[in-house]
This record gives structure tokens, sequence and C-alpha cells, in this order.
């Protein structure tokens, strides 16, 4: 009926979209880090090594003055109109933007669990109360990969933030893949706040930091734009942190067909730049994922070749007890029998014990009697506890050493460790290889393989 009103459909629906091989990389890599049987964070927390799972989706935080729109551009690419957009500063706190089953959003709490390494925030007072995050169905461009989050408009001069909007930015930007800067040339593009962060930004992650004309088609004709970014540039380059050679500020706007203008666009490059950055993040990944095996595989090692050595000592060290306590019982033992035969005649000890072994005996027993004989009598008390002690000392001994023995791996345990071993080397590093010829023969040629 012409009455009724069709419902509004999504920029591109999760069903109708196909996961592009990025995605599908990212994906797999992050799942082998969290599979609950054999995921490699598992598996190294079973060897005392914590692991990262990597992220799927790389971080692009957008900062400038209000009205710079950061929130506009954000909607052009995910092709949805999902954050406010106006002179007045509509964003007042942090906004994630990022891709999922369904259009949703999320406050404090629940987004901190989606995001979790960005945790150290809670340490800022007031951050989670004005931290929020819009989840939506779009898979346009490389929306699929990419989270972006929207900062608050920055002002100078009686503008009071409910929390300490220089750090909490500052602590966004570490934990971000890129920091796009836009500057307004209609608005306060030389706020202080905005160069204070900034600066302090490049001192830190200056690698990440791109800077953009905003709103290039509102600064009048190009020689105006010309000025306007003149002034720009004389001021960053003030900062002594940001004075540095081949800078680089792009013109872009949001296109808008009922408004040609002349002036130059150069809004594809941001995009870009954020398809660079993906790519970068998936040789990232899977290059961490091989040095993630390996330092599994070494630990793996270092473990199994220090059990063998704990097995080595504890044998060594089995001995050393088991010899100390014979001589500590032999030797007073032998001592003290010296004496008692001694008082036999031959004739009555070949009576009790036999003639072979009486001969035995004497024979023994004589060397110990002849060396007692040998020491003077005045010395002899004085030998006699010498020998207790040293008697005493090797019990001491065979304790100590029976004390020594370290723990060493069951059968169990190092079948498992066989077997994690065999899994990293035949199925992870397997697949790896599988995923990196995947994403190499996006770009190479087939015969390059």
């Amino acid at each position: 009926m012409s009455g009724c009103k069709k419902p509004r459909a999504v920029a591109n629906p999760l069903e109708s979209t196909i996961t592009t091989p990025s995605e599908r990389i990212l994906k797999e890599c992050h799942d082998l880090y969290i599979d609950n049987d054999n995921g490699l964070v598992k598996i190294a927390e079973s060897l005392g090594v914590r692991l990262l799972p990597p992220r799927k989706k790389i971080i692009v935080m957008i900062m400038g003055n209000h009205s710079a729109g950061k929130s506009s551009f954000i909607n052009w690419y995910v092709e949805e109109h999902i954050q406010k957009t106006g002179v007045a500063i509509e964003t007042q706190g942090f906004t994630f933007i990022t891709s999922g089953r369904k259009r949703e959003s999320l406050t404090g709490n629940a987004t901190l669990h989606l995001y979790p390494h960005f945790r150290p925030l809670l340490e800022f007072k007031g951050v989670t109360d004005y931290l929020s995050a819009e989840i939506s169905t779009s898979k346009q461009k490389k929306f699929s990969l990419v989270t972006f989050v929207d900062t608050p408009g920055l002002v100078d001069g009686d503008m009071v933030y409910p929390f300490d909007v220089n750090c909490a930015i500052t602590s966004f930007g570490e934990q971000a893949d890129l920091i796009f800067v836009f500057f307004d040339p209609m608005g306060q593009a030389l706020c202080k706040r905005t160069l204070n962060i900034v600066e302090k930004l490049s001192e830190k992650c200056g690698d990440k930091l791109r800077f953009y004309l905003s709103k290039a088609d509102e600064a009048g004709r190009e020689t105006d734009r010309q000025r306007v970014m003149m002034q720009i540039v004389q001021e960053l380059c003030r900062r002594p942190g940001l004075n540095k050679c081949g800078f680089e500020m792009p013109t872009i706007y949001i296109p808008n067909p009922q408004k040609p203008s002349r002036c130059v666009n150069q809004i594809d490059e941001v995009c870009e730049t954020i398809e660079k950055s993906i790519n970068q993040a998936v040789q990232k990944t899977l290059d961490q994922l091989e040095k993630d095996c390996n330092l599994i595989l070494s630990t793996i090692n270092r473990t199994l070749e220090q059990d063998r050595m704990n097995v080595s000592s504890n044998k060594s060290n089995r001995f050393n007890s088991f010899l100390c306590g014979v001589l500590g019982i032999f030797l007073p033992s032998i001592f003290i029998l010296s004496f008692i035969i001694s008082t036999f005649a031959p004739e009555e000890l070949d009576s009790l014990v036999g003639e072979g072994l009486t001969k035995t005996l004497y024979i023994s027993t004589g060397v110990v009697v002849y060396l007692w004989d040998w020491i003077p009598e005045d010395w002899q008390i004085m030998f006699v506890i010498i020998f207790s002690t040293a008697c005493y000392f090797m019990f001491f001994l065979a304790k100590y050493f029976a004390r020594q023995g370290s723990k060493t791996l069951t059968k169990r345990e190092k079948k498992k460790l066989a077997e994690y071993s065999d899994y990293i080397q035949d199925v992870v590093k397997s697949k790896k290889r599988k995923l990196y010829e995947e994403y190499l023969r996006q770009c190479a040629a087939e015969y390059d393989f």
C-alpha cells in the first residue's frame, strides 16, 4: 500500500556479504589463540608464558577540534548515519564504532568487556561514564576490519570536561593503530589543546599520526585554503616534537553530488591509508603467530632439557646420599666389630662362624686393630671423637643429598608437552604458512608461488 513505509535497510546486511581474505585470515589467527582445547594462549599458560590473542580489527582514533568533521567522516565511511553531526560539540565522550552481527549500542562497562585492552582507561576518573560503543551491520569499504574511536571535540577557553581529556586521548592513541588529526579551516584549527595533545602523541607514537585539512570545500577559494594550511603547518612546526621534514596534510571533505566543488578531495587517500594499515596488521599478526609458536616451542624444549638435567642430578644426589649413608654405617660398624672380635680366641671364633669366615674377619679387622695400636694412647680418645664426628658428618651429608632432589616431569606431562610440540609444528605452523600464501595470492602473481 502507498501509505505504508518500508523499513530502512541497513547499509550492507551481514548475511549478504562475503568475508574478505584479510578478515578471514585475522579471524583464523585469532581462533588459533583462543581455541578451548589447543589454543596457543592455553598452551602458553600451562608453560608459565603469557600470550595475548591478536586483534581481529585495527583501531583508528580520530581527534580534532569540535566541528572538525570527525563524526561526519565516520558516517561517510560506514555509509550509515551512526554518529550525530553538527556545529555543537556533539561528541562529548569516546565512542567506538565497529562492525557486528546486529545494530546495537553499548554503555561504558559493556564497551570495556568488548575491548579489554582499553581497561587502563579506568585509571581516569569519569571516563567510563562517557564511554560507549555503536555496533553496525555495515560492511562497506573495509569497515569489517576497522574500529573507529570518535573522540571529544576539543576547544580552548573555559570548557570543562568531566575527565582528564588530554591524558585520556593520549592513552587511547597509544592503543590505536592509526591516529587521524582533523583540522577544520572554518573553526578552531589552531586549538592549543589539540596541538598540545598532538605534540604529546608525537613523542610516544609519532608514526601513527596522520594530519588532514577537513571540510576543505568550505574554506573558500584555493588561495584561502593554502593560507589556512600554511598557518596550521607553521603552528605545528613551531612545536619541537612536530617539526618534521616531508610534512603532509591532504585536503578532504565529504563528497556531495548535489554540491560539487572544484577543491581537490583526497579522501580516497584516507581509505588507502586504512587499507594499508589493515594489510600491515595482517602481516604483523602472521609474523607474531610465528614468533609465539617459536616462543612456545623453545619453552617446551627448555622445560624438557631442564627435566633431563633434573633427572641426572637426582640420580647423582641419590648415589651420593646412598654412599654417605653406607659409609656412615659401615665405618663405625667395622670399628666396633674389630674390638669385639679381638676379644675371642681363634678356636672359639672357628667354632662359632667357621674357619673360612674367621680368616676373613681377622684380616679385615686386623687392619683396624693395627691402626688403633699405632695411635699413641694419649691420642686415642681424641681419635674416637674425631672418628665419631666424621661418621655423623657422613649421615648429615646423606640427609643433605637426599633433600636435594628436584621435581621432575611425569610420563603424562612429558607426553602432553610432546603433543603440544607436534601440534604447533604440524598444525599451527602449517596453518600459518597456508594463511600467508593465501594473503600473498591477493597481490602476487600466480607463477611466483
